[in-house]
Formats: structure tokens, C-alpha cells, sequence
């Protein structure tokens, strides 16, 4: 995608990572890394956004992705508005269109929009004049997610024998049927070349999971997680779940939660990541959450950042000549 020592961008609006090919995702990340020199300066700012609107519009509960959104529009000098759904007229009664007529008349550049209806990012396209980001929709996608542990990823390469992510085993574990996550990681993992397996319990496996997203799904943890260079973890989707899809959250950890005795099953240089939040003793044991050596789940929160700031600026502005970003660090 680099032209002329310009780095080009062509699409309007990020709403998931199916039909982005490879080019399109190594531009996003070579992008972040270059993002993250700005984060490591004494002043954390460029003026790279000024002038710029973008409004986070989240309708289900956040933390990390919501401040990350914030934080990647501040550090670029961006105006950055937060719509508190909870205390705006959504609760009212106002219907999603008409909050994007008054989104619309703000005039903003991008919206950045979380929702529990897959498909909500996509009709905002269909009404909005500004770039929309998809920050997780239903059981759809979450883009940057994948993103950021994509960067992770490529990150530690080096340490997994690798120059690529060509012929990479990645096991996805835990609550895929409710996971969004774990459906973008499957769509981006597999253009960059990886082999993607999804584990877990078959009441928590999508049906036609194999056929649909190409991964090889295991209903046992040691076969799935045999020889595995990457292990990421899924919350237990709790507030997902209408009826009994597992026993017990103390029975799922028995079974399905990732302790020392599972990860020495995947290959000796495997690295342990989690999207968050981590439900401690129920999808993950706090020695390999902890574990300096392989679990690297804060390196994907500052990842996160520097892959929402290369995201926000490609949907802004087109994309920067190369030898106006920082160097890669």
C-alpha cells in the first residue's frame, strides 16, 4: 500500500477485519509501531489530529477500549467527546437513528461506536457523513482487539522462532460462541497465515465453527492446546448467557481454565494473552496470568493504544508520508 513513499489508505470505515487483506492489516500495524514512539516520550502529544472531532459513542459498558479510544484521540490532538449512553437520551426512549441525526449535526470526523446489536456500526454508515469505528458489536466483531494482539503478536515473533505469522498455531480458548474477539482474531489470524484452533465446551463452540472461519475446533484442552506458539484466553461471557451453558463457573475452571499442568501442553516458547477483563480462577490461574515469562496481557493493553491511534489517523487523514512518523521502537 505504500506508494511514492506514501503510505495510502482507501477505505472509509473500519467495521471488522473480513475482507481486509494482508497488505491492509501489515499497513495498520507497521503504523502502530510507529505510533508507539509518541507514547514513550517525555510529552505524549503530536498535533498530527488537530482540528479533528471524534465522538466515542458506547452503548455497552467499557473501560479499557473506551479510555484507549480516548486516550489515541487526545495524544494526537484531536477534540475527543464521550457520549455517556447511560445518562443520555438513549435511556429516554430516543432511537439509535435519531441519536445519529444529532450525532450527524455535531459534524464530527469519526464515531467510534460499541453496541450489543451486531450490525449497529454498519447502519451508522449508512447515515453518518464521519468515518465509523466498530469497537464491538453483538457477537460480530471487535477490530482493534484483534489488532492490538496481532501487534503482540508480531512483537514476539523473534522469541516464537518466527519472522512471521506464516504457519503460526493459534489456540482460542474458552467462550467462543459469545466471543466476538475470538471471530475477529479467527477472520485476521488466518489472512496473515496462521493456523487458528478454537477450544472449548460444545455448548460454547459456534456451529459450523470449522467451515465458517476455517480453524480446526477441539473439545479437549490438551489436543487442542498441543504444540500451540500463541494461547489466548476468552472471558466467560456470563451476562451473554441465557441458560445453563456450563455447569458452574468452579466446574469450568476444572475443565476449560488455563493453569501451569494445561500451558506446559502447548509448545515449551508459547505465549498466554487475554482480551480482558480476566476473571482470575475461572478462565485463567493468576500464576500463568502473572507470569513474566509468558503471559504478556499488559503488552496488548499499551499495544491497544498505539494500534487505536494508527487507526484513528488512517480514517483522519489517509494515512502519513513515511518520513513523517516517528521511527518503529
Amino acid at each position: 500500500m505504500a506508494t511514492d513513499g506514501k503510505i495510502t489508505w482507501q477505505r472509509r470505515h473500519l467495521l471488522g477485519l473480513e475482507g481486509l487483506s494482508r497488505q491492509e492489516i501489515e499497513t495498520i500495524l507497521d503504523l502502530a509501531a510507529s505510533m508507539r514512539a509518541v507514547n514513550n516520550r517525555e510529552i505524549k502529544k503530536v498535533p498530527t489530529l488537530r482540528g479533528k472531532t471524534v465522538i466515542n459513542l458506547f452503548y455497552e459498558n467499557s473501560t479499557r477500549t473506551r479510555t484507549s479510544f480516548e486516550l489515541a484521540g487526545k495524544r494526537m490532538s484531536a477534540d475527543v467527546i464521550n457520549f455517556s449512553v447511560a445518562a443520555s437520551s438513549a435511556k429516554k426512549g430516543e432511537t439509535l437513528l435519531d441519536t445519529v441525526a444529532n450525532l450527524q449535526a455535531m459534524t464530527p470526523d469519526v464515531v467510534v461506536i460499541r453496541h450489543s446489536e451486531s450490525g449497529a456500526p454498519m447502519f451508522l454508515t449508512q447515515h453518518l457523513h464521519a468515518a465509523v469505528i466498530n469497537a464491538g458489536d453483538g457477537r460480530h466483531e471487535h477490530p482493534t482487539q484483534a489488532l492490538l494482539d496481532f501487534l503482540t503478536i508480531r512483537d514476539h515473533l523473534p522469541h516464537l522462532g518466527r519472522d512471521s505469522c506464516e504457519g503460526l498455531t493459534v489456540a482460542i480458548c474458552g467462550d467462543v460462541l459469545h466471543s466476538r474477539v475470538a471471530r475477529s482474531n479467527a477472520i485476521g489470524l488466518r489472512t496473515l497465515g496462521a493456523n487458528v484452533r478454537f477450544i472449548g465446551p460444545s455448548t460454547l463452540m459456534p456451529s459450523r465453527a470449522e467451515e465458517v472461519y476455517g480453524v480446526k475446533v477441539f473439545n479437549d484442552m490438551g489436543a487442542g492446546l498441543a504444540g500451540a506458539d500463541v494461547v489466548i484466553m476468552l472471558r466467560l461471557q456470563l451476562e451473554r448467557m441465557e441458560g445453563a451453558y456450563v455447569p458452574s463457573v468452579r466446574e469450568y475452571f476444572k475443565f476449560w481454565g488455563l493453569n501451569q499442568k494445561r500451558l506446559a501442553m502447548a509448545a515449551p516458547h508459547a505465549i498466554v494473552m487475554h482480551p480482558g477483563p480476566m476473571n482470575r480462577g475461572v478462565e485463567i490461574a493468576s500464576d500463568v496470568a502473572d507470569n513474566p515469562e509468558r503471559a504478556v496481557i499488559f503488552e496488548q493493553v499499551a499495544n491497544g493504544l498505539a494500534v487505536r491511534m494508527a487507526v484513528l489517523y488512517l480514517l483522519c487523514g489517509g494515512g502519513p508520508r513515511k518520513d513523517e512518523l516517528p521511527p518503529a521502537v
